[in-house]
């Protein structure tokens, strides 16, 4: 188990700029605070000492913000950023080098028994506040985007953001796993991307529109009538 406190150490000082020091990651991070604790939890659990492993799970809780089901299964160099918030269910599989942001949540979807809740692959980034819910996989090196909410499986190397979450692709680059990109703030966001193509199909549907008036009227021998300016979108001009 030391070896494997080690590298979550290793973890602390490798993602986070903010930490100078072995002292100072072993002395002022929640995240490995709750996960050395969990560690010990665990092997209790493996144990059948459920109870007793339930408490040590809870006192980490009340002491850190972050609640680990002992039952729940964790790899090595394992980063849990600030940590307030984070909530990892009894079934919860999460693999090697994985970071998770203050508020994700791997959990379930039910009261169904057996597994129930996410398998999250080697190199995930998940950002604040993200919830991945349901016996679902999330492939390895892909990143969740802040707030994203997640029912369904992720291939590897994908990028989720949204609600629910959905896959972007980014120009096919691939997140190598030792990057660590952590630039979550920086995720494409699909509704804004949704509302511009709006806006560039109603101003071509809009001079279209004028076009085949401008035509009518022509052979009519009429004036063409003015563009109306009832709806607020024509008097901000969004309609172009």
């Amino acid at each position: 188990m030391g070896g494997v406190i080690r590298a979550d150490v290793d973890a602390v000082l490798e993602r986070d700029p903010a930490c100078r020091s072995r002292l100072e990651a072993w002395l002022c991070y929640p995240g490995l605070h709750a996960l050395i604790a969990y560690r010990f939890a665990h092997r209790l659990y493996r144990r059948r000492a459920f109870l007793l492993a339930r408490l040590v799970s809870e006192l980490a809780r009340w002491l850190t913000g972050v609640e680990i089901h002992p039952g729940a299964r964790i790899g090595r160099g394992v980063f849990i950023d600030h940590g307030t918030g984070v909530v990892i269910g009894e079934t919860a599989e999460v693999g090697d080098d994985v970071t998770l942001y203050q508020g994700v949540t791997l959990g379930g979807t039910g009261k169904e028994r057996g597994k129930r809740h996410p398998t999250v692959g080697r190199g995930v980034m998940l950002g604040v506040g993200a919830k991945v819910l349901g016996d679902i996989r999330i492939g390895e090196d892909s990143k969740i985007g802040a707030g994203a909410v997640v029912i369904e499986s992720v291939p590897p190397h994908c990028t989720v953001v949204g609600v629910p979450g959905r896959i972007v692709r980014r120009a096919g680059r691939r997140v190598e796993p030792a990057s660590h990109d952590l630039e979550h703030a920086d995720l494409p966001d699909p509704v804004e991307d949704e509302m511009t193509d709006v806006l560039v199909r109603c101003r071509s549907l809009e001079a279209r529109l004028a076009e085949l008036e401008a035509r009518v009227a022509s052979v009519a021998g009429v004036e063409p009538r003015e563009p109306s300016t009832s709806c607020a979108a024509h008097r901000g001009g969004a309609c172009g």
